[in-house]
């Protein structure tokens, strides 16, 4: 039965809020690496190296989020997405003021980049777990009609993080000169964090568990004594998803490629083309994407409802493929170093990726079913990101580095986008599931004996 619409509001706002503050944390990362990193912690290299070095230790952190999706995941289907979404958000938001608190290499040399490396394992680790209870917490607690609608919010908090991350950069690098904030200014945002955390927490803390999983783990609770009586055990979540839904975490993974590839290469690489190769102010490039952003945020809640219309595939395929198209159109425009042109490139970039990031939320919490949705949303979504955003503004600074124009940039997106395709075509469509306990019963442990066949065994041996 559908909610109560004040109750599944204060679900959407509690998730909105908690995923904003968290991806706040994590793309202010980014985009200080592109900025200030380099120049901080990596002072001895050219202005391209160090930028480098700075986001190899970004990437770090994407090798961290698929550990945090293995252990999140695990731990949110056996004990609920409310708990462990609060443990995620108390871990980004340590992470995050700490890193406003490392000094910088000249004042301890190369214990710096280590402290700091180390903190991006924990903010990707809180990120790996954040995203699949956020996102699963809204789509168990709507209805089907409209599942795309309200799971498109949670998304909406990587475009408002985003925009609140380069809104307080822009902010401090207009108030402040650029050797100060080189020195100190850049620390601000960071710590920053702190209050938005216990923001966050109190708002967290006041929603109500998922209906569907209370109504799944009270199903396992009567499972477990059913095997117990008969000597079976349930697999646990990670090895069911794994074993029953590979399909379909294949499928995840390919529909990441271009969404995430290019999403990064919009938002963070596009500060290194600009201020980087052509000369443009730290201030032209951030307001660019400070302005995308906010269209993208008014976007996918209209691309989500749009995908309960037409279909999650139809929506999710618009965007790959103008993704692809645009890579070409995106970089020609930038060329220009014409602010309207510039703005325009990323806007358009931005639209594109609504369209794959809004319907993503119902679209993976439909694949699978309610005992391993937690794990099976979140292995999906997270191990794709290793290979798709993690090394994106690595590469296509390497790509701009070695060849000195951005057509390898454009294949790299475009091909990203061929592979979001594939696998699209491939899926099935969700639209209209039903996210109740599944139909099939869960496949028990491979390894627990089989009461039925040892007494068979032992009829045999009597015999």
């Amino acid at each position: 039965a559908p909610p109560a619409p004040e109750k599944l509001r204060r679900v959407v706002a509690a998730s909105l809020i908690g995923t904003t503050i968290e991806w706040y944390d994590y793309f202010l990362y980014g985009s200080a690496a592109a900025l200030v990193f380099g120049k901080v912690f990596f002072p001895e290299s050219d202005p391209l190296t160090g930028t480098l070095l700075s986001f190899l230790t970004y990437a770090v952190g994407f090798a961290a989020r698929p550990l945090g999706a293995l252990v999140f995941g695990h731990y949110g289907d056996r004990v609920g997405r409310k708990k462990l979404l609060v443990v995620s958000l108390v871990m980004m938001g340590c992470a995050t003021t700490l890193i406003g608190c490392v000094p910088g290499y000249a004042t301890i040399g190369v214990a710096a980049p280590i402290l700091l490396t180390m903190l991006r394992l924990v903010q990707g680790f809180a990120l790996g777990g954040e995203w699949g209870g956020a996102v699963l917490l809204v789509s168990e607690h709507g209805d089907a009609r409209r599942r795309g609608f309200w799971a498109s919010w949670p998304q909406g908090g990587a475009p408002a993080g985003n925009l609140i991350a380069v809104g307080v950069l822009s902010l401090t690098t207009t108030l402040l000169s650029d050797e100060a904030f080189e020195t100190w200014g850049w620390r601000v945002p960071f710590l920053l964090s702190a209050v938005l955390v216990l923001v966050g927490l109190w708002i967290r803390i006041s929603v109500d568990e998922s209906p569907v999983f209370q109504a799944a783990l009270a199903s396992a609770e009567r499972r477990k004594r059913e095997q117990r009586a008969t000597g079976r055990d349930e697999q646990p979540p990670i090895l069911a998803v794994i074993r029953q839904s590979w399909r379909d975490i294949l499928v995840a993974m390919g529909a990441r490629m271009a969404e995430n590839i290019s999403y990064y290469v919009i938002t963070t690489f596009v500060l290194v083309y600009c201020v980087d190769h052509l000369d443009l102010s730290q201030q032209t490039a951030l307001n660019a994407v400070l302005i995308g952003s906010a269209v993208q945020f008014c976007l996918i809640p209209v691309f989500g409802a749009l995908s309960d219309v037409v279909g999650r595939r139809p929506v999710y395929l618009f965007g790959a493929v103008g993704t692809g198209a645009w890579a070409w159109v995106f970089f020609t425009l930038l060329d220009t170093e014409s602010f309207p042109a510039l703005l325009l490139a990323v806007t358009v970039g931005l639209v594109f990726h609504s369209a794959m990031y809004a319907p993503q939320a119902a679209f993976f919490s439909e694949l699978f079913a309610t005992r391993m949705r937690y794990s099976g949303a979140s292995i999906g979504a997270q191990f794709a990101s290793v290979a798709a955003g993690a090394p994106a503004p690595l590469i296509a600074t390497a790509l701009l580095q070695s060849t000195g124009g951005s057509g390898a940039i454009s294949l790299y997106v475009t091909a990203a986008a061929l592979l979001t395709v594939v696998a699209l075509v491939a899926a099935r469509e969700t639209r209209g599931s039903d996210l109740g306990e599944d139909d099939a019963e869960p496949a028990p442990d491979a390894t627990a004996p089989d009461p039925a066949a040892a007494a068979a065994v032992e009829g045999r041996g009597t015999s």
